[in-house]
């Protein structure tokens, strides 16, 4: 099963797993991780990257893994915004990934980190109505990025995805490097290091989507363990760490993962 649209034969589209042509890794770095600064987007026209040369962590663990397909939902042009609901219903999700190099596990700054998913209802801004649910349709809500930080951190503002026919809950994911902000809010130009996905833990997902507004989406949710994209290899293959941010599902979650990539 594939990332494919409603009523839409699925075509050149497979799991990147067989179509690789970049490496990337994901980083295992303990406590280490959890103490680097979160930021959120920077100002200025021009943000050439920089890398810390200061190692993750000294135990750091790189395990080079594939990227996943960036689906048929990718739209150009997205806004520099660190909070990109819109206003959309959904549990809050605080996403913090933090982005390094494959080879030396330093932090790499200014390095803009750009997701886009679906609502509760499994509909993407820009498609609205693929996974049969009618709403208005903005053509950027839960679409944004921003620029890491000093420390190679991007902090990102969101609801907890829905799900759509065939594909598992998820976030897509691309990682730019030397872009150029425009007055508009948006960004051009640099060089796309990254595309993948981050996934979502199948007993939190089923709690969240027991309760409204999630409860509402009328097709049936395809698990983890179904999904024709996710290939079992927990963080290696973008397996968020999940935080509850209160006693109830509806308070929302935190999410974490280290993005190792290739320069």
């Amino acid at each position: 099963m594939t990332d494919t649209p409603m009523n839409e034969t699925p075509m050149n589209e497979t799991p990147a797993r067989d179509t690789i042509a970049r490496r990337t890794v994901l980083v295992a770095t303990g406590a280490t991780a959890a103490t680097l600064a979160v930021g959120a987007a920077a100002s200025g026209t021009s943000t050439a990257p920089t890398i810390d040369t200061a190692p993750v962590a000294a135990a750091a663990v790189c395990t080079l893994t594939k990227e996943m397909t960036e689906g048929p939902y990718y739209l150009d042009g997205q806004y520099v915004r660190a909070d990109i609901t819109e206003g959309k219903t959904g549990f809050p999700l605080e996403l913090a990934l933090t982005v390094v190099d494959d080879d030396t596990c330093a932090t790499i700054s200014n390095a803009l980190v750009e997701i886009w998913h679906c609502d509760a209802l499994g509909e993407y801004s820009g498609y609205v109505g693929n996974n049969g649910h009618n709403e208005p349709d903005s053509g950027t809500f839960l679409r944004g990025g921003v620029l890491t930080d000093s420390g190679g951190v991007a902090r990102l503002t969101t609801v907890y995805p829905g799900w759509y026919r065939g594909r598992c809950v998820h976030i897509h994911v691309k990682v730019h490097v030397g872009v150029t902000l425009t007055a508009d809010g948006s960004f051009t130009g640099g060089t796309e290091l990254h595309t993948g996905q981050l996934f979502f833990d199948e007993t939190v997902t089923a709690k969240v989507g027991a309760l409204s507004p999630y409860s509402a989406n009328t097709v049936t949710r395809t698990t983890l363990a179904q999904d024709g994209i996710y290939d079992d290899g927990g963080a290696a293959s973008g397996l968020l760490t999940l935080t509850a941010l209160g006693s109830s599902p509806s308070a929302g979650y935190s999410g974490t993962l280290t993005l190792g990539v290739e320069r």
